[in-house]
């Protein structure tokens, strides 16, 4: 199995996975959550932490989740 090196991006639905750039995939990818919020609100939106990431990056990403995407679909397997 050979290790991904670089982000790949597709142009259109269903079209082949070119490689990329950095800035380009980010781009897309920033792109498709802006779409998903902007079509269905927050709601469409949920993310998942884990907790054996360390506080500060969990509260970064319920920041991101409530700020950027207006949603307060956040979990976490903290309480357990």
């Amino acid at each position: 199995m050979t290790r991904i090196t670089h982000p790949y991006v597709r142009d259109a639905k269903g079209a082949v996975l070119r490689p990329a750039t950095w800035a380009e995939a980010l781009d897309k990818a920033a792109l498709g959550l802006r779409t998903v919020r902007d079509t269905h609100g927050g709601r469409a939106f949920g993310l998942f932490s884990c907790s054996k990431s360390t506080n500060e990056m969990n509260f970064a990403a319920q920041k991101f989740a409530r700020v950027v995407m207006g949603s307060n679909n956040i979990d976490s397997c903290n309480r357990t």
